[in-house]
């Protein structure tokens, strides 16, 4: 009787990874490239901006040396 027991670990493991496959595999709703795309124009925007505060007065740019 035992031994029917310790089948039953594998048997309930398989029965659980059965359920995760189909859980993960499930067709999702996908919101589409929109939000990804604006949230790429809004970090393309502050990398501008960062490049125009990185520009000194005097007309040169800083070397990586001095942003630290």
């Amino acid at each position: 009787m035992a031994s029917l027991a310790w089948l039953l670990i594998p048997l309930l493991a398989a029965i659980g990874a059965g359920l995760w496959g189909s859980w993960a595999g499930r067709n999702r709703k996908t919101a589409g490239d929109g939000i990804e795309l604006e949230g790429y124009a809004r970090f393309r925007a502050a990398m501008e901006r960062s490049e125009a505060v990185m520009v000194r007065p005097g007309g040169g740019e800083k070397s990586h040396s001095d942003a630290v």
